[in-house]
């Protein structure tokens, strides 16, 4: 089994070599900062504020930033937007990373069974891949959402079942160009079941994609969960999310902006922030990139 592995050093070397190229990578720091701040204040910062987000003041209404203890201003109820936006941040960040998660599960099952094995199984996993995409994922998404019940857990069900083709496809041509490599040949030679060599041996090489993919992913589930809220399929109030919060500012726009540009800066800063690191990681992971 020694022969089919890497030594601890050469892992070692290539981890180095991989981080040190994404600590290069200014655009993708910035945004690993930026979404771990995120990330950071919308998990602790709820509790530092003096209202919740469910408090109502009739009496503070549209009460601009910067007015008092609102520091974000507050909403047509008097309700705090501080503790709204970072209380719906948990509800939007949970759904895109949870969405993630399964997407990628199950985009990487299909797509490793179908690159390994080949044949019909291929031509048939892959037909089901290419169906799903020839339907456009947001019609999918609002008809289930509009059939279904919008609950957070069944929106990032949703959500991962419109999403996990592309990492399928990814997956299955990374595959394909493996198994038919020296270290797999070997393993076979050995006895290894297929089970084995598509889970242990060509699926640790081909991580780098997939992790890729895994932050991209995120960034789609984040504006689609938004998506769907706003246009009032998703999330549900009172319990808050970014794309609902639009969804109740759209009528004051020329009133009280900034119901509408503060969850708006929100979700441009998780987005930007999760393609950044994407483009790090893809950078950071490319074997072109290593000099012989």
């Amino acid at each position: 089994m020694t022969a089919l592995t890497a030594t601890p050093s050469a892992n070692h070397w290539w981890q180095s070599r991989v981080m040190r190229r994404f600590m290069s990578h200014r655009l993708a720091l910035l945004g690993l900062v930026m979404i771990s701040a995120l990330t950071l204040a919308c998990i602790i910062g709820p509790y530092l504020l003096p209202y919740d987000s469910l408090h109502i003041d009739l009496r503070a209404r549209f009460a601009p930033p910067m007015t008092g203890d609102h520091y974000l201003g507050t909403d047509p109820l008097g309700r705090d937007i501080a503790a709204r936006l970072l209380m719906a941040g948990r509800v939007s960040l949970l759904v895109g990373f949870i969405a993630m998660v399964l997407a990628i599960f199950v985009g990487t099952l299909v797509g490793v069974i179908a690159g390994y094995r080949g044949g019909w199984l291929n031509a048939v996993l892959m037909r089901t891949v290419d169906g799903f995409l020839s339907y456009p994922s947001i019609f999918l998404l609002l008809a289930l959402s509009a059939a279904l019940r919008p609950s957070p857990m069944m929106i990032t069900i949703i959500i991962a079942l419109t999403g996990w083709m592309e990492v399928a496809r990814i997956v299955e041509a990374e595959v394909r160009s493996l198994k038919e490599r020296e270290f797999v040949l070997a393993g076979r030679m050995l006895g290894l079941s297929g089970t084995h060599i598509m889970f242990r041996e060509i699926l640790p090489n081909v991580m780098g994609p997939i992790i890729v993919a895994a932050t991209l992913t995120v960034a789609r589930a984040i504006l689609l969960e938004a998506y769907v809220s706003f246009l009032g399929f998703g999330i549900q109030p009172p319990l808050p999310s970014w794309g609902n919060m639009l969804n109740g500012a759209q009528q004051y726009l020329a009133t009280a902006p900034w119901l509408a540009i503060i969850p708006g800066i929100a979700i441009t800063i998780a987005v930007t922030s999760f393609n950044f690191i994407g483009d790090g990681l893809r950078d950071a992971l490319d074997v072109r990139n290593d000099t012989v």
